[in-house]
């Protein structure tokens, strides 16, 4: 059965939208990729076309097929993984969107956050939900476009017909996932990943809570079903007369960073991985108990395999590393991201530069919703270099900041952190990473592992890899860094990183967006 026949991911990322096809090693055949568009209607506002997804959806799939020389009927599965708490309303007549997706940075909800807050209603949040309530989740995101999607767009009269036809589940709520998962298979499905990132799902009770729906007044008839990430039963199957001709079972769905996680075989409570994305996020296995955070992380569901119990996760949420390195590109200080390694090496230190990409605020352990991008120690001298080093450093910097508060929330000395992502391509991040948090860094071979993290929890659906073990003896080790600086130099780097955190703190505070 696996001689011939593999098993496909799609990759929706908050970029780009990429399809990897992998063999029963784990090793990629195929891969596409294709850009969309990102919207700034507004400071603080980002968006995109679901519609744009979809049509790339289907594009890179082609194009990888092709590519490679494969058929549709060579895929045993399709996985889905998706840029998480990115929001969208349709109709379920017509499919239409009733407004561009709501983006995981999308800051224009931040007040409604911080009314519930002055509520006292963000601890009851919290313990349901195991997510400290943010604009960066999807309710408040879903309320919002209740309140203003255009029922134009769905070719309905009147504006009160939204809500109204939401109350009756005719306009449907979902995540990336649920949007590709609908347009594949015609199901309105999400896995138990993406559901526990909403802030309208009980991690505990593993269901859609009443109360969370009725405090963001969004009706439970819009929500999807919720199934395991990896589902025997599978969320359905292509159309033989749709875009592939061919019936492909769509059999496993994680959140980006949960597929991440997947991808690198932490399987064991203790297991951690950190993906260097546009963001980073840092999870950590913690089996079957939702371990509760006193360090300002996440508690989050990691995944699910059919008949099986739930795998939580300890997260933290860096909303700005990948991003900091495309904003130097947008700025001219490097042509290249493959740039910032030598332009770091380059100059000794960063001569007192520290850099704050807190671009759409700070995520763990900070949450800063009105935090901004802030730069500090700059002289005459600074030159480019030094820039692009600070925002090597910011980088490992943040990741140190999670590193300690997931130690002290579970307890656990980590001995080596897993990395994937485009950033860790560069060795220099990667030495300074394990310098500045004393941990060994271990990077795999194949780093796109958000994307085998899908195709893995599909193809175990269907029997095309027979269990865990299997996968990991799939995981082979690319490179390790051990740390080399002293614990008095990396504490010495990393003293006044408070420092400059705190300056970039509430700045836009008072209409300061």
């Amino acid at each position: 059965m696996t001689q011939d026949t593999y098993v496909g991911a799609v990759d929706q990322g908050t970029t780009g939208t990429r399809f990897m096809v992998f063999d029963h090693s784990g090793q990629v055949v195929a891969n596409a990729y294709e850009k969309h568009e990102q919207i700034y209607p507004e400071p603080g506002w980002v968006e995109h076309d679901p519609r744009e997804i979809w049509e790339n959806t289907k594009q890179v799939i082609q194009d990888a097929l092709n590519d490679a020389g494969l058929t549709p009927d060579q895929l045993e599965a399709i996985g889905v993984t998706n840029q998480r708490e990115t929001t969208l309303l349709w109709d379920a007549d017509t499919g239409r969107p009733l407004h561009n997706a709501l983006v995981w940075q999308d800051r224009r909800t931040t007040d409604r956050i911080e009314t519930l807050q002055e509520e006292g209603k963000a601890d009851d949040v919290q313990a349901k939900t195991g997510l400290e309530p943010d604009a960066y989740f999807s309710a408040t995101k879903a309320e919002w476009l209740l309140d203003n999607a255009d029922p134009i767009k769905t070719q309905r009269a009147r504006p009160a017909d939204v809500r109204e036809r939401a109350a009756e589940g005719d306009v449907l709520f979902g995540t990336i996932d649920t949007w590709v998962i609908y347009n594949l298979t015609g199901n309105h499905i999400t896995d138990v990943s993406n559901a526990s990132r909403t802030m309208l799902f009980d991690i505990h009770e593993m269901e859609w809570d009443d109360e969370l729906c009725e405090e963001f007044r969004v009706p439970k008839e819009m929500l999807p079903e919720v199934r395991p990430s990896s589902d025997e039963k599978t969320y359905g199957s292509t159309d033989s007369d749709g875009f592939l001709n061919a019936e492909v079972p769509v059999a496993g769905a994680l959140g980006d960073q949960q597929a991440a996680l997947f991808g690198q075989t932490c399987f064991e409570a203790g297991d951690a991985k950190n993906t260097y994305g546009t963001g980073s996020f840092f999870l950590m296995n913690t089996g079957n108990e939702a371990v509760t955070s006193e360090n300002g992380l996440l508690t989050t569901v990691g995944f699910q395999r059919s008949g099986e119990e739930v795998q939580y996760a300890l997260e933290g949420s860096i909303f700005i590393t990948g991003a900091a390195i495309e904003w130097l590109n947008d700025m001219d200080l490097i042509e290249d991201a493959a740039e910032t390694e030598e332009l770091a090496r380059s100059v000794d230190s960063t001569d007192g530069v520290y850099f704050v990409p807190a671009f759409t605020g700070l995520g763990a352990p900070h949450w800063d919703q009105r935090a901004r991008g802030t730069i500090v120690g700059m002289t005459r001298g600074t030159r480019r270099e030094h820039i692009v080093r600070a925002t090597l450093e910011s980088i490992a910097y943040q990741t140190r900041d999670v590193a300690e508060a997931m130690e002290a929330d579970s307890g656990i000395d980590m001995q080596t952190l897993r990395v994937d992502g485009g950033a860790v391509k560069n060795n220099y991040l990667c030495q300074l990473q394990s310098d500045i948090i004393d941990t060994d860094i271990a990077r795999p071979e194949v780093d796109e592992t958000t994307a085998l993290g899908s195709a893995y929890a599909a193809g175990l659906a269907v029997g095309y890899w027979s269990d865990l073990d299997e996968l990991t003896a799939n995981w082979q080790i690319d490179r390790e860094f051990e740390p080399e600086m002293s614990n008095e130099e990396a504490d010495k780097l990393y003293s006044r990183w408070s420092d400059a955190i705190d300056r970039s703190r509430d700045w836009a505070r008072d209409g300061g967006d």
